[in-house]
């Protein structure tokens, strides 16, 4: 395994943003922003390439990493005096399409690799799920294809960290997309050798009080993320928590009672989460995850957005 990029410090949370809001910036003047900022770590996307979806972005060419890929982005974030905490490459890896799926596993292990070469200790991704089959055959399937995955990353010094986003656009009727919404599911999946990125939104959306869930896999929270969610009670009276069911073709994501938020601007208690991950030993990357549409839409209301993210969380981090 290669030296790490910088030598961690171990002692306390650090404050970082996931590049993938900024799909038209490249890395360098992602880092020069975050670290004037006053962020400490890149949770990098490494998508093959953007334009696809809203959540997908290119800032390491994984792919086709060379020597001179590894010394330049060394040089980048020692200029800037940063980390990056993790790779981000979000898909489904239970997808119905073979070929698809295969695609998404080969490129994950490229992240694995340059993983390995960057001395970066996770590389993210979901689960996902084949929206044809019931669960219980997509947990089998899961089953067969994640040890190979996780012993791969493993053998390179890297562990596979799953967001629980619930991922309901990948399902035609907006159900569960990705089979590690829930702490069930979590134990699942420690059980394959997986670990989390915690991120508390999705929780809160589905009925879970986030705060609960940190005492009893504190163990394998390993990496988080600050998203918010701003809930409206009065318009889930019409739809339940599924959301709209008669007409889904406009905006799969759109579940018609809530919206993602930045830090500070949803129902996510950040003081009593940070004061709980504090509580049961969490030192890693609390990376901002931005995707609220009201500071969006642009990369001058994205960073505005993340500026937002920053003025909140940053007083609550205990230096």
């Amino acid at each position: 395994m290669s030296e790490p990029l910088s030598e961690p410090n171990t002692s306390r949370i650090k404050l970082g943003m996931l590049t993938a809001c900024l799909p038209s910036w490249d890395l360098d003047k992602i880092a020069e922003y975050a670290a004037g900022r006053g962020y400490q770590a890149l949770e990098v996307a490494v998508w093959p390439g953007t334009g696809g979806r809203d959540f997908e972005a290119a800032h390491l060419p994984v792919a086709t990493f060379t020597g001179k890929d590894e010394e330049r982005t060394r040089a980048l974030l020692d200029r800037h005096g940063l980390e990056i905490s993790a790779l981000a490459y979000y898909e489904n890896h239970l997808h119905p399409d073979p070929a698809q799926r295969a695609a998404y596993g080969t490129h994950l292990k490229h992240a694995i690799d340059t993983a390995q070469r960057l001395g970066i200790p996770y590389v993210g991704t979901f689960i996902g799920r084949d929206w044809t089959k019931p669960v219980a055959e997509n947990l089998a399937e899961a089953e067969r294809i994640f040890p190979e995955l996780v012993n791969y990353a493993g053998e390179r010094g890297v562990k596979l960290i799953i967001e629980n986003c619930v991922m309901e656009g990948w399902h035609p009727d907006g159900y569960p997309g990705n089979l590690a919404y829930s702490p069930e599911l979590w134990e699942w999946m420690f059980d394959l050798g997986l670990y989390l990125n915690w991120d508390p939104s999705h929780l809160t959306w589905i009925g879970i009080d986030p705060v609960e869930t940190i005492a009893p896999y504190a163990d394998r929270i390993v990496h988080a993320q600050a998203k918010d969610v701003e809930l409206r009670p009065h318009d889930r009276q019409r739809y339940g928590h599924f959301g709209p069911a008669r007409d889904r073709s406009k905006n799969a994501w759109d579940m018609g009672w809530w919206r993602y938020r930045v830090p500070g601007r949803g129902q996510v208690d950040w003081g009593t989460v940070l004061d709980r991950l504090y509580e049961h030993g969490f030192t890693g990357t609390l990376s901002v995850e931005h995707e609220d549409p009201v500071w969006g839409g642009t990369p001058e209301k994205v960073v505005q957005g993340l500026d937002i993210a920053h003025s909140t969380l940053r007083p609550l981090i205990v230096d």
